[in-house]
């Protein structure tokens, strides 16, 4: 029997045997399935088997992080099943399954580029809210006029900032899109919405609507496109149909400009006279639906969105209520559905809270600590996945926190009236901007303090530490450790950075197995500079064959992972070239890998680049000898082994 074989059985059970899989690959750390019937995967007991770092759904795939043995695991699954590596059942079980995850990905996939700055434009016009309501600033002066063009800017251009996401989402060319979205809302267009309409049609039907211009002679219906979500996504989406059936008609020679040409003559007179009504009408619609919908019992609506929402979050289906939220402030000018998860984040954050005091387990500690920080503002997922979720019932009580909180929020009638910041920073999002009152933030408040109060006393009485497991744990690596055939010399070191850039946190990165340190600790790079050298003195243990990732054994014995972003092993190499390979010896600065950071991130990809001390077990302490966020250079020394 193999050394895997066992694993490699026991994976194949829990994914739905052999006949569920229709394809399967690997990366430099995990095993990427995907399936038939995703009913028959069982996430929990694959976490649970020992060689399995973790298990987590993604998109549609199925991902079992191994660690740096996966390419044997995946070679014993392969041997042991007839598991194939493509099938031709592939596409069409996804399209009968997959209709709503797609729907998901798509709108995660749009809104998700832009989030960042959303956030930062929001929480500037919220604070300027707030200083105009105190009476710290007035809204006349030329630093508020000023500010004010920061916070709202964007929103005022969305369709533009939409046009290009929705773009690269639909494989359109991104300035068509961006073209697009500038069309939707041109001055004169905009000065015409509010101008004296020609004539009314559908004259005393629910139908009835302004004529502001005609093209070809045909009405155009104009309504304002500032700040809007929908129509320029449907836009886009048509545009990438129109300019793919252009595409094989025009020649090659001057499809440079007659492509971008051609799709913008027939998609933005569609938009004017079709798409943007229409699309329009529904958002109406939706904002109506949902706000009526929350207007029947404010409170018990709050209860079960509130409570539910980080079960959502966990599902990826929190992204369905963004382009909802977005569209009800654009079209109401509040919203009243998403503010009722605001209490959930700091149910969450007591927990950990509560834990953090209780505990005795020193690991515990310090994996609640820098959790219960991050989420008071906002970031939950190292609390959730790290400390509540595997335990059960303190992740079922925050849950209740975020019920009654939700509920409050919701019976004070609570509500935004800005896409702004998170956690902490959302509170100027309830400032209503026409009469200043701070009435939603006080209730906010009060529903935040009774939600943690609850989470906390709820958890500091039920919460007991499990040494048995902790014991069993501790136990297991130090068997582990003590039966491998080759027994390295653990000694302190400095690991120098790789690449040149910006210096992060492992839990910035936008993954579960690496933000929250399941294949070991480590820090983030943004790289500047798509090159990377060795940060050590030591061998080559594996540069996979996309050669997006690099596995190095330094000569102090640390195990170090280099992964160039993130899901970057889709790209199959391209945009990357490496320089060595397995075996060879390797020096401090040598150079390892070239990637195209422009190309990498025109497919899609985040270019977000882990480094992780794989073996961080046999040290005692990894330390990030690097100031966070803060830019550095090839060969600076940014981790501390200590032995």
């Amino acid at each position: 029997m193999g050394k895997y074989d066992e694993l490699a059985k026991k994976i194949i059970d829990n994914v739905g045997g052999n006949k569920n899989v229709y394809s399967l690959m690997h990366c430099i750390t995990r095993l990427r399935f995907k399936v038939k019937d995703e009913s028959k995967v069982n996430i929990q007991e694959l976490k649970k088997l020992n060689g399995v770092v973790t298990a987590q759904k993604s998109g549609e795939e199925f991902q079992v992080v191994i660690g740096n043995h996966v390419g044997e695991v995946y070679k014993t699954v392969l041997s042991i099943s007839d598991i194939p590596q493509t099938s031709s059942e592939g596409s069409i079980s996804t399209e009968k399954k997959g209709l709503f995850a797609k729907f998901v990905g798509m709108i995660s996939g749009i809104i998700v580029p832009i989030i960042g700055i959303l956030t930062a434009a929001g929480l500037m016009k919220g604070l300027l809210s707030l200083f105009t309501s105190l009476h710290w600033l007035d809204s006349t002066s030329g630093t508020y006029q000023i500010l004010y063009t920061i916070g709202d800017g964007l929103f005022y251009f969305f369709p533009v900032f939409l046009g290009y996401t929705a773009a690269k989402k639909f494989n359109l060319d991104h300035f068509v899109g961006m073209a697009i979205g500038a069309s939707l809302i041109y001055p004169t267009i905009v000065q015409l919405v509010h101008g004296e309409p020609l004539y009314t049609i559908f004259t005393g039907t629910i139908l009835q609507s302004n004529v502001n211009l005609t093209f070809l002679g045909i009405p155009v219906i104009l309504v304002s496109y500032t700040s809007t979500l929908i129509p320029i996504i449907v836009a886009c989406y048509a545009a990438s149909k129109v300019q793919k059936i252009l595409s094989k008609f025009i020649p090659n020679v001057v499809k440079m400009f007659l492509l971008p040409l051609g799709t913008l003559i027939i998609i933005v007179p569609l938009t004017f006279i079709v798409i943007g009504p229409v699309t329009t009408l529904i958002g109406n619609l939706i904002g109506v639906a949902t706000t009526s919908l929350f207007a029947l019992n404010s409170g018990i609506a709050g209860i079960l969105f509130g409570g539910l929402w980080q079960i959502l979050v966990m599902l990826g289906l929190n992204w369905v209520f963004f382009p909802i939220a977005i569209n009800n402030i654009a079209t109401l000018g509040f919203n009243s559905v998403t503010v009722t998860n605001f209490a959930a984040t700091f149910a969450q954050t007591a927990v950990v809270l509560a834990i953090l005091i209780k505990t005795k387990d020193k690991n515990l500690k310090s994996m609640a600590i820098p959790a219960a920080i991050s989420g008071f503002f906002g970031v939950t997922e190292p609390a959730i996945y790290g400390i509540t979720l595997p335990r059960k019932k303190p992740f079922i009580i925050s849950c209740i926190g975020a019920a009654i909180g939700g509920g409050i929020i919701g019976f004070a009638g609570v509500k935004s009236y800005i896409m702004g910041g998170v956690g902490l920073f959302a509170l100027p999002n309830f400032i209503n901007p026409e009469t200043g009152s701070m009435n939603g933030p006080i209730s906010a408040i009060i529903a935040v303090l009774i939600a943690m109060l609850i989470s906390f006393i709820l958890t500091y009485i039920t919460f007991k530490d499990d040494k048995g497991e902790v014991d069993n744990k501790s136990l297991q690596q130090v068997e582990e450790l003590e039966n491998k055939e080759q027994v390295v010399k653990i000694a302190d070191s400095e690991i120098y950075s790789p690449i040149k850039g910006k210096l992060f946190s492992l839990s910035k990165v936008n993954d579960p197995t690496f933000a929250e340190g399941l294949l070991g600790n480590g820090v983030a790079i943004l790289p500047s500079v798509g090159q990377v050298v060795s940060p050590c003195n030591g061998t080559i243990i594996t540069v996979f064959p996309t050669k997006h990732a690099i596995a190095i054994k330094s000569d102090s014995g640390a195990e170090i992972l280099i992964h160039i972003g993130l899901d970057t092993v889709k790209l199959n190499g391209q945009y990357f070239t490496a320089f060595v390979q397995e075996g060879d010896s390797i020096k401090i600065g040598d150079k390892l890998v070239e990637f195209d950071i422009e190309g990498i991130k025109a497919e899609g990809y985040d270019i977000m680049t882990p480094l992780v001390i794989t073996n961080t077990v046999e040290f005692g302490d990894v330390i990030s000898t690097s100031i966070l966020e803060k830019e550095i250079d090839e060969k600076e020394v940014i981790l501390t082994l200590k032995k």
